[in-house]
C-alpha cells in the first residue's frame, strides 16, 4: 500500500532494473581502474564501459538454471559485449559488486530522506514562529500542569528531528563505503589500489578492511537511525491525534471538502493521516532489528543477510520517505485553534498557578512544606468545585482558584491581594519563550 503512493524517485532506486544498473556501475568502474592499473587494454576498457548492458528477463531466465543472480547477471552482461568481456567482474566476489552497489542505493536513498527531513523541519519551523505565543496548557500524565504555546511544542519536535538529520549526515558517511577486496577480503587477488579507484570513481570510501561483505553493523546503523527518526515521528502524530480528540480540539488535521470520516457517522473528522504515520512509524522500527542480528554472520559471511536485506532496506526507506512527506503535509495544514487552547488553559479553574504562588511564599519567610499545605488545600477546594459543577471563571472573570487563595486567611497573612493577583499573570510563563527559540532556531 505504502508503495502504491510512495514517489517514484525513491520507489525507482530500489526495482530490478536499478539493482542491475548498480551493479553495472560498480563492474564498469573496476574496469576502469584495471585499466588505470595496466592490466586491461585501452581498448577493451572503452568497448566495455560504451557497450556493457543486461537484460532482466534474460537475468531471470538464466537464474532460473544457475540458481545465482550475480552469474546470471554477469552471463547476460558478457552477451552484450564481445571477447573483452572476460575482464569483466576480473578478480572479484559477488559481494564486492553487491555490497559496492548496495551502498550506492542506500547513499542517493538516504540523500532523499535528508531532503525530508529538512522539509519537515521547515515546516515545523513555519509553524513554530506563527505560534510562538499562542497560549496553551502544558500536561504532564495527561493532566493540566502550567500555562505553555504551542510553538514552544513545536519548537521542541523540530529540536528532536533536527537531531536526527546530524544522525543521519553522519551515517551518510558510513555506509558510503565499498570493497574490492576478494572473495576472503585478503586482496589475493587484486591490490588495494584497485578498491580504491573503483570507489573513488563512484563516489564512496574504501572499507578499511573488509572479510568478504561490508560489516553490517553499517546497515544497523542505518535502520536504527531510521528507527529513532520514526519513534520521534509517531510521537509528533499521537500529540496531534490527542490535540484533535473532541474533549480537547486544539488542533485537527486539514480535512478537504468532499472528505468523508465514516460511513456510518457523517460527523465524523478522524485523524486518519496521523493514525497512519503512527502504523507507518510501527514498521519502520520494526526493520532496525532485523539490522542488528544481521552483523553476526558467519566468520567471513555466511548469506542469512541476504534475504533480510531484500526487504529492510526498499522498505524501509519507500516507507520512511512516505512517512515523512505525509507527517509534513500535516504539519504545513494543521489547523490550529487558539481559542479552544485558552479554553482549555481556564478549564482548571486558576489550578495552573499554584507553582506561582508556591514559590512566592519562601519569600516570605514562609517554609516549603508550609506554603505546599496553603497551596495544595485551596486547589483540592477547586477540585471539589469542578465535581460540583461549579464555573472555572465567576461573572467577573475571575478564577476559583484565585477566589479561593484570596478568602484564605493564613495566606493573606503573607501575601497581599495585589501580590496574589499579580501571580496569576500568563506572561510570567512566556517570558522566556523567545529565548528558547533564540536557542533551537538562532
Amino acid at each position: 500500500m505504502v508503495e502504491r503512493y510512495a514517489r517514484e524517485e525513491m520507489k525507482n532506486l530500489w526495482t530490478q532494473e536499478a539493482k542491475y544498473d548498480a551493479w553495472l556501475k560498480v563492474e564498469k568502474a573496476a574496469v576502469k581502474a584495471w585499466n588505470r592499473l595496466g592490466l586491461i587494454p585501452d581498448e577493451a576498457c572503452e568497448k566495455i564501459c560504451a557497450n556493457a548492458s543486461f537484460s532482466v528477463a534474460r537475468i531471470d531466465e538464466i537464474e532460473a538454471t544457475t540458481k545465482h543472480d550475480v552469474i546470471a547477471f554477469l552471463t547476460s552482461v558478457s552477451e552484450s559485449l564481445g571477447e573483452e568481456s572476460r575482464f569483466v567482474h576480473y578478480g572479484m566476489t559477488s559481494s564486492d559488486c553487491i555490497d559496492t552497489a548496495v551502498a550506492l542505493q542506500m547513499r542517493d536513498s538516504l540523500s532523499l530522506i535528508l531532503q525530508d527531513v529538512n522539509e519537515l523541519m521547515e515546516a515545523l519551523k513555519k509553524r513554530a514562529l506563527e505560534h510562538q505565543h499562542t497560549l496553551m496548557v502544558g500536561r504532564s500524565h495527561g493532566i493540566h500542569g502550567e500555562p505553555i504555546t504551542f510553538g514552544l511544542v513545536l519548537a521542541i519536535w523540530y529540536d528532536e528531528i533536527h537531531r536526527h538529520l546530524k544522525a543521519l549526515q553522519e551515517t551518510m558517511k558510513v555506509i558510503s563505503a565499498g570493497k574490492i577486496s576478494g572473495a576472503m577480503g585478503n586482496f589475493a587477488h587484486a591490490p588495494l589500489e584497485l578498491e580504491e579507484y573503483v570507489c573513488e570513481e563512484l563516489g564512496l570510501t574504501p572499507a578499511p578492511a573488509s572479510n568478504q561483505v561490508i560489516q553490517r553493523d553499517r546497515y544497523a546503523r542505518l535502520m536504527s537511525d531510521l528507527a529513532l527518526l520514526a519513534s520521534s515521528c509517531e510521537k509528533i502524530a499521537i500529540a496531534i491525534r490527542h490535540y484533535q480528540r473532541t474533549e480537547v480540539y486544539e488542533a485537527e488535521e486539514y480535512f478537504s471538502p468532499g472528505q468523508k470520516g465514516s460511513s456510518a457517522m457523517p460527523h465524523k473528522r478522524n485523524p486518519v493521516l496521523t493514525e497512519n504515520i503512527t502504523g507507518l512509524c510501527r514498521m519502520i522500527r520494526s526493520y532496525a532489528i532485523p539490522a542488528m542480528e544481521n552483523v553476526a554472520l558467519w566468520h567471513e559471511r555466511d548469506i542469512s543477510h541476504s534475504s533480510v536485506e531484500r526487504f529492510i532496506l526498499p522498505d524501509g526507506f519507500i516507507t520512511t520517505d512516505f512517512m515523512l512527506k505525509r507527517l509534513t503535509g500535516v504539519i504545513e495544514k494543521l489547523v490550529v485553534y487558539p481559542e479552544n487552547m485558552m479554553k482549555n488553559l481556564n478549564l482548571t479553574g486558576g489550578l495552573v498557578f499554584s507553582q506561582r504562588i508556591l514559590l512566592e511564599l519562601p519569600l516570605q519567610g514562609v517554609s516549603r512544606e508550609d506554603a505546599y499545605k496553603i497551596v495544595q488545600r485551596n486547589a483540592m477546594k477547586v477540585w471539589a468545585d469542578l465535581q460540583q459543577g461549579k464555573s472555572a471563571l465567576n461573572e467577573k472573570g475571575e478564577s476559583l482558584y484565585l477566589q479561593h487563595l484570596l478568602g484564605d486567611e493564613e495566606l493573606r497573612e503573607k501575601l497581599s491581594e495585589e501580590a496574589i493577583r499579580a501571580c496569576f499573570d500568563y506572561g510570567y510563563y512566556t517570558k522566556n519563550v523567545g529565548g528558547i527559540f533564540s536557542r533551537v532556531f538562532g
